[in-house]
């Protein structure tokens, strides 16, 4: 899709209601539930990240956003599919100041050149005890993307046109510190499988996408 065509069509974006948990249960692996129960106390002293849906156009003015995969390490995120974002730290205004830096930090877009455009539905994650706070942002131009090297180990640069399709939605098999294996509604983006928190977040936004595009 065109860039000013998209900027023009996500503008109606702010006015309309979160689709929410309705469009989170869709992604949602199958012990999610079990996870939120048995973290019910964990939860109300959760850490609270910001997180960057940041679309863009490309050299040929057409509508895209970045994920990133982050680095392999010792956490229960390695190697993981995600958005640009992080923990809120001193010093942070507020949430969406938190996203803005992040992105800044991890993959080189500047804080002043994206405009948030609307606050979606915050989601808790069990195994890292964390609320994230995702936010709807766009930037006016093509981004010149710096990884930061100790954190992400690519951009991952996803069509809109291809991200809207249906046939992206998969099932798959990972391994789990739940069960040594289990199936769990998926995206397949770019030839990367992305499942979990990423995967529910991207569900609420390609449904509040398609009421306006």
């Amino acid at each position: 899709m065109n860039f000013n065509t998209f900027l023009h069509s996500v503008s109606k974006i702010e006015n309309i209601e979160l689709p929410g948990e309705s469009s989170h249960l869709k992604m949602s692996p199958p012990f999610r539930l079990e996870l939120m129960e048995r973290n019910k106390e964990l939860m109300k002293k959760a850490k609270k990240a910001g997180v960057l849906a940041l679309f863009y156009p490309n050299s040929q003015q057409q509508t895209q956003f970045a994920l990133i995969l982050r680095k392999t390490y010792k956490g229960v995120h390695s190697a993981q599919i995600g958005f640009p974002g992080g923990k809120i730290e001193k010093g942070d205004v507020n949430i969406e100041f938190t996203a803005l830096r992040e992105a800044q930090e991890e993959i080189g877009v500047q804080k002043c050149d994206v405009q948030v455009v609307k606050a979606l539905t915050e989601l808790y994650i069990p195994p890292s005890n964390f609320t994230v706070y995702p936010f709807l942002g766009v930037c006016p131009k093509t981004p010149r993307f710096v990884r930061q090297e100790d954190e992400v180990d690519d951009v991952i640069e996803v069509s809109l046109s291809h991200f809207v399709e249906d046939d992206n939605m998969i099932k798959t098999v990972v391994p789990t510190s739940y069960k040594l294996e289990v199936e769990v509604p998926a995206f397949q983006l770019n030839g990367h499988i992305v499942w979990g928190a990423t995967a529910m977040m991207l569900s609420e936004l390609k449904d509040l996408l398609k009421q306006v595009l």
